[in-house]
C-alpha cells in the first residue's frame, strides 16, 4: 500500500498535473497541436536522446545481460502486436498507432522515478533502467519512427523520412562523442541540457492539448487491447522472457518490472505528427498510465516475491 501511495503522489499525479494543464491551456487559448508536435518531435526528442546517450555509465556485463533480454522480449512484443492487429482486422494506420502504443513504454519520465524509488538502496536497478530508456528511445526513433510513417508511405519515402530526422544524428553524434571520450564545453552543454529537461512539461502539455476536448463516451475494443496488453500480456512475456533466459535476482527484478510501464507519450506524439488516430493514441496513454498505478504496484510486490531482493 505504501508502494502505490508513492507512485500515486509522486509520479502519476505530477503527470496528470501537466496533462490537465495541457487540457486547459488548450480549452482558453487553442494552441496549434502541429506545431508543439513538431517542435517535441524535431527539437526537443534528439536533445533528450543525445542527453541519455552520453551521460549513461554501465558496466559491460549488465549492458550486455540487458540488452539480451530487451532484444527477446520487444521481438516477442512485436510480433504479439502484429498477431492481435490482424486478429481484430485493424487498418494501417489504427494498426501502426496499435502497435506503437503496445511495444513502447513509458520507461523515462515514469520508469526511472519508480525504479529511482524501488532500488533506493541497490543502484544497479537504476542502471539497468537508464539502459532500458536509451534502448526505448533508440526504438522510438526507429521501429516507432517507421511504423508511423509506413502507415501512409512506402519505400523511397518511408527512407527519406526517417533520414530527415535530426534524432539519428543526434544519437550517433552522441555515441561518437561517448566512444571518443570527448567532453563537451559548458557553453554548448548547457543549452542542450536545458532543452532535454524541457521535453517532459512540453511533451505532456501536448499531451493535455490533444486530449483537451476528448470525449470518452464508451471504451473502444482497440483501448481494451492496448490496455491489456501493455499492462498484463507485457509483464507476462517479460516474465517468460526472465525464466528463459535464468536471469536472477536484481537484474531478474529490474526488467520485470520495467515491462510493466504503461504506453509511451512518445505513441501519441508520433501518432500526432503523422495523423494516425491520434485520439486513440491518446486514450491509451492516459489509460495505461492511470490503471499503471494498480498493475506496477503488483507487478513490484510479485518481483520481489519471485525474485528474492528487498
Amino acid at each position: 500500500m505504501n508502494i502505490l501511495f508513492h507512485i500515486l503522489m509522486d509520479i502519476i499525479f505530477p503527470i496528470f498535473l501537466l496533462i490537465g494543464a495541457g487540457a486547459v491551456l488548450q480549452r482558453l487559448i487553442r494552441m496549434d497541436l502541429s506545431t508543439l508536435s513538431t517542435l517535441t518531435v524535431y527539437f526537443l526528442l534528439p536533445a533528450v536522446c543525445f542527453v541519455n546517450i552520453y551521460q549513461s555509465k554501465m558496466s559491460s556485463e549488465l549492458i550486455s545481460q540487458t540488452l539480451v533480454f530487451l532484444i527477446v522480449f520487444n521481438i516477442a512484443l512485436i510480433l504479439t502486436s502484429m498477431v492481435v492487429a490482424k486478429a481484430n482486422k485493424f487498418d494501417r494506420k489504427l494498426t501502426a498507432t496499435f502497435k506503437n502504443s503496445m511495444v513502447l513504454s513509458n520507461s523515462g519520465n515514469y520508469g526511472l522515478p519508480v525504479s529511482e524509488l524501488v532500488f533506493a538502496a541497490n543502484p544497479a536497478g537504476m542502471s539497468i533502467q537508464i539502459i532500458i530508456s536509451i534502448f526505448q528511445n533508440l526504438l522510438t526513433f526507429t521501429y516507432g519512427f517507421f511504423n508511423s510513417v509506413s502507415a501512409q508511405s512506402s519505400g523511397r519515402d518511408i527512407i527519406r523520412k526517417i533520414i530527415r530526422l535530426p534524432v539519428i544524428y543526434a544519437l550517433l553524434l552522441a555515441i561518437l562523442l561517448k566512444c571518443l571520450h570527448i567532453d563537451i564545453p559548458p557553453f554548448l552543454w548547457k543549452p542542450i541540457e536545458n532543452s532535454s529537461n524541457a521535453f517532459l512539461a512540453v511533451a505532456l502539455v501536448t499531451l493535455g492539448a490533444q486530449v483537451a476536448f476528448l470525449k470518452i463516451t464508451r471504451i473502444s475494443r482497440p483501448i481494451v487491447w492496448i490496455v491489456i496488453g501493455r499492462l498484463i500480456i507485457s509483464p507476462l512475456i517479460g516474465l517468460v522472457v526472465i525464466f528463459c533466459l535464468g536471469l536472477t535476482g536484481i537484474t531478474a527484478q529490474a526488467l520485470f518490472i520495467a515491462s510493466s510501464f504503461p504506453s509511451s507519450r512518445n505513441s501519441a506524439l508520433l501518432a500526432l505528427e503523422y495523423d494516425n488516430y491520434p485520439e486513440y493514441a491518446s486514450q491509451a496513454v492516459l489509460l495505461t498510465t492511470i490503471l499503471s498505478g494498480i498493475t506496477v504496484t503488483i507487478v513490484v510486490y510479485l518481483s520481489k516475491i519471485l525474485f528474492g531482493i528487498g
